[in-house]
């Protein structure tokens, strides 16, 4: 697999930053997974120059930001068909008060992942995650160190679909109502939440009991409450399925939770790709059989 990957400054100009702690804890399942990582420019120089994953064989170097690194990302997740170079997902660690993170090719590197059923992470825990489901998804043994992720029932799942998305995320519920219903607690906006919880009840939940507890709208404030829950640390999961293609009057709103979810990096994960948070479902299976 190649991964596109970035860093803003925050996250790789001290040795414990999030780049690093990220490699530090993943660097063997990055080995195992043979993972070709395709990094922007001085994210680049940052792990060479750190000197304990610089020696790492599938390290390629993009040019730097300024120089279109990054736009090159967008390209291969795109695809080019005068080449093979495409990329399987993006990892850009995101410091949300960073200027550069809402230049358009970031905010068009996330766009086309979602456009492409590809995963695009954005926090610590997300890389962590990521890498993994891979190893799950390759018969792997499981990682303990990754166990603090899969201890669902301490956590809190947040449930968040665009209109275009919202039959696809009853979808993805009803398919996986099992591994959702394993977390302590279910929040969801508005009319997700409300539908969420009919398709619950018809599925055998407690009629007397919400599977989902609803906050506002999205329009009406609802991402914002979840962005509370978020920068609290009590959500640590977000399943939030976008529209890519259509225009959002509440933009702001939706801007705010995902700023929230970088905030907190190292707690946080986030899937915005029904084919991602599926394949997440499924590996959290498998991870029970082969433990």
């Amino acid at each position: 697999m190649r991964v596109g990957l970035a860093a803003n400054q925050l996250h790789h100009s001290q040795p414990d930053a999030a780049l690093f702690r990220w490699l530090h804890a993943c660097g063997k399942g990055i080995s195992e997974l043979d993972l070709t990582l395709c990094a922007v420019g001085r994210t680049y120089d940052a792990i060479v120059a750190d000197d304990r994953f610089d020696d790492y064989a599938g390290l390629r170097r993009y040019p730097n930001g300024r120089e279109g690194g990054l736009m090159k990302l967008v390209a291969e997740v795109v695809g080019l068909p005068e080449s093979e170079r495409v990329l399987d997902g993006a990892i850009y660690l995101i410091d949300p008060v960073d200027p550069s993170s809402i230049f358009p090719e970031a905010i068009a590197l996330k766009r086309q992942c979602v456009i492409h059923h590809k995963p695009f992470i954005s926090t610590v825990a997300s890389a962590r995650d990521w890498i993994e489901v891979e190893r799950i998804h390759a018969n792997l043994t499981p990682d303990h160190g990754a166990d603090d992720l899969y201890a669902l029932e301490n956590h809190t799942l947040a449930l968040i679909a665009h209109d275009a998305m919202k039959e696809q995320m009853l979808a993805y519920a009803a398919a996986h109502f099992d591994v959702l219903s394993r977390f302590k607690r279910r929040v969801a906006t508005g009319t997700t939440g409300h539908r969420l919880n009919e398709m619950a009840w018809r599925l055998g939940w407690p009629a007397d009991k919400p599977w989902a507890d609803r906050y506002q709208s999205g329009p009406l404030g609802g991402d914002a409450q979840i962005a509370d829950l978020v920068l609290e640390r009590r959500c640590q999961r977000a399943i939030f399925f976008e529209d890519p293609h259509v225009a959002r009057q509440h933009e702001a709103d939706i801007q705010l939770l995902e700023r929230a979810v970088t905030t907190v990096t190292d707690e946080a994960a986030c899937m915005t790709s029904p084919r991602v948070a599926a394949r997440w479902a499924e590996a959290v299976r498998k991870r029970v059989a082969l433990r």
